[in-house]
């Protein structure tokens, strides 16, 4: 992986939404003979050293003296930062954090052999910051730097495209997060006296997915079913296997229900993709909108949600678990009525209030499950 990402210039991209076809600039100094093959660009510098790039603002900010606390979270309306350890956590995205660490609180919860000790709480809180910020900060970094000639169209005033960030700051961001995740799922195996070591091997299952995910030559997000499948498997499926690993055993009955709920975290990625269809157009990846259209993709996204946990629903009630099964469609309700209110309505416009209103039930529902195979 290192091969191919020290291959890639180190370029300020700039002014793409209004040239995309031709979005690389170079901006080092003077005297800098340029040669471009196939859109390979090699730049030297006689003066300048191009290692050293000093933070600079965006050029373009979708809101005028954004919000520092977007900027942290690394989401839209983000106020424009020159400091590069702020830049450092808002690739990682700390929004997109909770729902692994609640996968692992699912996972611990469905293994009914977590106790309120100092241990296996201390035990959870590793297993949460390798599955959060390390693992899901290295995947949100490796993804923006893959994407960064998307964003250049999307959102230019992102770091990576804006030029606030360099090339060699990026992977080596990269680097540090996949080796602390990885070095902590080790320790965890140590720790519960793992005889074969399931934590490591699922950080690498997950990190290798992450990758093929992101880079090409596969670059499963290029295709709209593949992609978001990986997506909803990685926000679901991994963290709730590592949190049951770390304290009980994974059956399959187990890895099969949670890989149909990954079903659900398909949907919840299409919810992503609206906003991105015109750069997703341009650069030829085939996301739901852009290969069915916007109104078809809005009902892929909520039958994908709904029909997967109704499924959910109809298999506690096979297991003799009704009030479980019950608790579970009473968590659904309220997330069918935020769709027509929000979502239906208009994907790109209310992609955030939908969200923020109709997920915490989704993850509800993920305990309730949780609970309910623990018993």
């Amino acid at each position: 992986m290192a091969s191919l990402l020290n291959t890639l210039p180190s370029i300020r991209l700039a002014n793409a939404k209004t040239n995309p076809s031709r979005h690389l600039t170079a901006s080092i100094g003077t005297s800098i003979p340029l040669s471009l093959t196939r859109r390979r660009l090699t730049i030297k510098a006689a003066e300048t050293d191009t290692n050293e790039v000093k933070p600079e603002a965006p050029d373009k900010a979708p809101v005028a003296g954004g919000s520092s606390f977007n900027q942290i979270l690394g989401i839209k309306g983000a106020k424009q930062e020159t400091d590069k350890w702020k830049i450092r956590v808002q690739l990682t995205k700390p929004v997109t954090w909770p729902p692994l660490v609640w996968g692992v609180v699912c996972g611990a919860a469905a293994s009914g052999n977590f106790h309120w000790s100092v241990e296996d709480v201390a035990k959870s809180i590793v297993c949460m910051i390798m599955s959060g910020p390390c693992l899901t900060g290295y995947t949100q970094t490796l993804n923006d730097w893959y994407d960064r000639e998307i964003d250049a169209i999307n959102e230019p005033y992102r770091p990576i495209p804006s030029g606030a960030i360099s090339e060699n700051e990026v992977i080596t961001q990269i680097w540090v997060l996949l080796l602390g995740g990885l070095g902590l799922a080790g320790l965890l195996d140590v720790w519960v006296g793992h005889s074969f070591p399931t934590l490591l091997y699922l950080a690498l299952g997950g990190s290798l997915l992450s990758y093929i995910y992101s880079a090409p030559p596969l670059k499963l997000k290029q295709n709209g079913w593949l992609g978001n499948f990986a997506l909803g498997a990685s926000y679901i499926s991994l963290p709730w296997w590592a949190g049951q690993a770390l304290f009980g055993t994974l059956t399959p009955d187990i890895i099969v229900l949670t890989i149909l709920y990954s079903t659900a975290g398909l949907g919840i990625a299409i919810v992503n993709d609206f906003k991105s269809v015109e750069g997703d157009r341009a650069m030829g990846l085939q996301s739901l909108p852009v290969a069915f259209g916007t109104e078809a993709a809005k009902w892929i996204c909520v039958g994908a949600i709904d029909l997967t946990q109704l499924s959910v629903a109809g298999y506690l009630l096979s297991a003799g678990k009704p009030y479980y099964a019950l608790a579970l469609v009473g968590l659904i309700i309220p997330q069918v009525f935020f769709q027509f209110k929000y979502f239906l309505k208009d994907p790109v416009k209310y992609d955030v209030k939908y969200q923020a209103s109709a997920q915490p039930f989704l993850v509800l529902g993920l305990l309730v499950t949780a609970l309910a195979t623990s018993h």
